[in-house]
């Protein structure tokens, strides 16, 4: 009778090791799951930054083009011809009217 009481509780033993590594392993992967779904949130997230930065310094060096050109003669006539509709005497400017 004892032998039968020890055999079960051997027995019950395995299987409360058996379901405590069950756990683990079962707690471990849904962790890696949930940390893997975290970095690709933040490599996404990253490459839009990295976009976003390459259009600011696009525009700073746009930016810097004028700056440097904003006291030239062209760049002076170029803003008249765009913005004011100015145009030098004598010259002929032709409008589209199908626009």
């Amino acid at each position: 009778m004892i032998k039968l009481e020890s055999k079960v509780h051997m027995k019950i033993k395995k299987l409360g090791k058996k379901l405590c590594i069950l756990a683990i392993i079962l707690y471990a992967s849904i962790t890696i799951i949930n940390q893997q779904k975290s970095l690709n949130a933040y490599n996404n997230e990253q490459i839009a930054l990295k976009e976003k930065i390459e259009k600011q310094e696009e525009y700073k060096k746009n930016l810097l083009e004028t700056k440097e050109n904003i006291s030239s003669p062209e760049y002076i006539e170029q803003l008249a011809r765009e913005k004011l509709d100015m145009y030098l005497p004598n010259e002929r400017v032709y409008i589209d009217v199908s626009k």
